[in-house]
């Protein structure tokens, strides 16, 4: 697993090689997959192929282009009512203060971090593109406004080969008993 973490880069540009279902489906198993608290597994996933949807999808990511070099988009989306039992109207966003909407969001990353390693082991790159606000996203995709889209994630045959980036040392992040 170290290998696929090591290896794993923000890729924004693709061939034009398209992905099978078949590995679409492993990428999506792993998500499904990850742990989350209570095993409330919040997480929903899109998967976008139509070059329409994309690029409705980028217009409101800050019409980031290169996103169109990638065959598949997957939009990940954490759903605040497996925290909220009560059948109230619900409204997120980003600026919404609440624990379930944390809860949820925290759990949501994990299985998008599981989707994006296996797609590294799948010989795929990937990228989490997270420039959108939740009222612009959600009615591009039909997304209800009591779910929380987390990340756009670019898939596709890496045509680039990013340099590893420097990173912090373990003596300057890590502490033992106390800070």
């Amino acid at each position: 697993m170290i290998k696929a973490i090591a290896q794993r880069r923000s890729i924004r540009n693709y061939t034009d090689q398209p992905i099978t279902n078949e590995i679409l489906h492993s990428l999506i198993d792993s998500a499904r997959l990850a742990p989350s608290g209570r095993h409330t597994q919040p997480w929903h996933f899109i998967v976008v192929r139509s070059q329409e949807t994309k690029e409705n999808i980028v217009e409101v990511c800050g019409n980031q282009t290169w996103m169109l070099k990638a065959p598949v988009f997957i939009v990940c989306v954490a759903d605040i009512r497996t925290r909220v039992a009560e059948d109230i109207d619900i409204e997120v966003d980003e600026l919404s203060d609440s624990k379930p909407l944390k809860l949820v969001l925290r759990d949501t990353t994990i299985a998008v971090e599981h989707l994006v390693l296996e797609a590294v082991e799948q010989g795929l790159g990937s990228c989490w593109v997270a420039l959108f606000k939740q009222q612009e996203i959600r009615p591009v995709l039909g997304i209800p406004a009591d779910k929380y889209v987390v990340s756009v994630i670019t898939l596709g045959y890496p045509a680039e080969t990013p340099k590893e980036k420097t990173r912090k040392s373990f003596a300057d992040m890590v502490h033992f008993e106390r800070w």
